[in-house]
C-alpha cells in the first residue's frame, strides 16, 4: 500500500471517530430523557388553596361582652369568603389585612351554593388584642396522604396521586402552592364491598419531597427539594400506553412504615384515549395486599405500575364494589402534565 493510500486510509479513520464522538451525547441525552425514578412511597400534602372556606363559627370577647358578629350578620359554615369591601380574599392572612384598615363599614363577598351574596357586617373588636374579629373559623389549605408516582432527575420534578385533589363537587381545586413531606404509614383501614378502605399516615417532620405547584387532571406536581435524596431508588424506563398488554403487572406502594413493595396484579382492560385517564382497569391478584388493606384503598393513588420492567402507569381509583379491582392512569398522560 502507498504512503499516500496509508495517509487517505487515517483521515477517513479520524473522520469516523469524530462522528461517532459527537453523536453519542445526543443519543445519550435522548435516553436520558426515557427514564424515571419510580416512586411508590407516600407523602403528606399540604396544599395552599386559593379560596377561604368558613369551618365555623367563634366569639369575640369585647369590653362590652361576648358576641360573634359572622353569626349575627347571616355567614353560615361553608360560605366562602371571596372579598371584602372589594379586595380580594385568598388566604386566612388576607381578612386580617383588611380588618386592619380603617374602614368605616365592611362589606362581605360570599360564594354559598353557587351564588354569590353581599352581607353587611359589623367586627368586634377584641379585648385582649385590639384588633378587630369577624368570630369566623376559616381554613385556606387542604391536607391528606397520598403516594408519590415518579421522580424525574433530569428536570427534578416529583408527580404524585394520578388524579386531581377535588372538592366535594368533584371540581379541581385551585391551589397556591404547597408542601409535600414525607409520610409515614401507620394503619390501614381495610377496604370492603361498598366502603372503600384507607392508609393511615404521619406527616415526617424535617422530610421536604418538595413544593406543589400544580393541581390538575393527572394529579399533583412539583419541585423536588434540593435535600431530598432519590439515588436508592430504581431507575426505570418508561413504555407507551400502546405497548401496554392485557396480562400480569405489578404495583408499587406501601402499606406500612415507608418500606415500598411491589404487588401482582394484572391489566384487564385498556382504553388508551378514555377522557377521564382512566386507561386501565387493574385487578389486584397479590392475597398479600388482599389480606391487608382488601385491595386498593384511599391513599394508594399514584403506586406506579409496571409492566415488563416499564413503567406504565399509576393507580388512580378503586371500585367502589369491588375494591381488588380499580383504573390506572397512562404514564404518558402524567408525564406531559408538568
Amino acid at each position: 500500500m502507498s504512503y499516500r493510500k496509508k495517509f487517505l486510509k487515517i483521515i477517513c479513520l479520524l473522520v469516523a471517530i469524530a462522528t461517532i464522538t459527537l453523536t453519542i451525547p445526543s443519543t445519550a441525552a435522548s435516553a436520558n430523557e426515557d427514564f424515571l425514578y419510580l416512586g411508590g412511597f407516600p407523602a403528606g400534602f399540604m396544599l395552599n388553596t386559593t379560596t377561604v372556606e368558613v369551618i365555623g363559627m367563634c366569639d369575640v370577647v369585647t369590653d362590652g361582652g361576648i358576641c360573634s358578629p359572622a353569626r349575627e350578620a347571616g355567614i353560615k359554615t361553608g360560605d366562602i369568603i371571596d372579598r371584602i369591601n372589594g379586595e380580594e380574599v385568598n388566604a386566612s392572612t388576607d381578612i386580617n389585612n383588611i380588618l386592619s384598615k380603617d374602614y368605616k363599614k365592611y362589606e362581605v363577598d360570599v360564594l354559598r351554593g353557587g351564588n354569590n351574596l353581599k352581607i353587611e357586617i359589623n367586627p368586634a373588636q377584641d379585648a385582649s388584642t385590639g384588633s378587630k374579629k369577624l368570630g369566623v373559623l376559616v381554613k385556606d389549605s387542604i391536607s391528606g396522604i397520598g403516594t408519590v408516582t415518579y421522580i424525574d432527575g433530569t428536570n427534578k420534578k416529583f408527580a404524585s396521586l394520578g388524579h386531581p385533589v377535588s372538592d366535594a363537587s368533584n371540581k379541581i381545586i385551585e391551589i397556591n402552592g404547597g408542601t409535600v413531606f414525607g409520610s409515614l404509614i401507620y394503619d390501614v383501614k381495610k377496604g370492603v364491598r361498598g366502603t372503600p378502605g384507607e392508609l393511615r399516615g404521619a406527616f415526617e417532620n424535617g422530610v421536604v419531597i418538595g413544593n406543589a405547584k400544580v393541581n390538575c387532571a393527572c394529579g399533583v406536581f412539583g419541585d423536588l427539594s434540593k435535600n431530598f435524596s432519590y439515588s436508592n431508588l430504581l431507575k426505570i424506563a418508561k413504555a407507551d400506553v400502546n405497548d401496554v398488554q392485557i396480562g400480569s403487572a405489578y404495583i408499587y406502594t406501601t402499606i406500612y412504615g415507608k418500606d415500598t413493595d411491589k404487588y401482582k396484579i394484572s391489566i384487564i382492560k385498556v382504553d388508551k384515549s378514555n377522557s377521564e385517564n382512566r386507561n386501565f382497569v387493574i385487578r389486584i391478584d397479590d392475597e398479600r395486599l388482599i389480606s391487608a388493606t382488601g385491595g386498593i384503598v384511599q391513599g394508594m393513588s399514584g403506586s406506579p405500575i409496571v409492566q415488563n420492567g416499564k413503567l406504565i402507569g399509576a393507580v388512580t381509583h378503586v371500585f367502589i364494589n369491588d375494591p381488588t379491582r380499580g383504573y390506572g392512569i397512562a404514564i404518558g398522560n402524567m408525564t406531559s402534565s408538568y
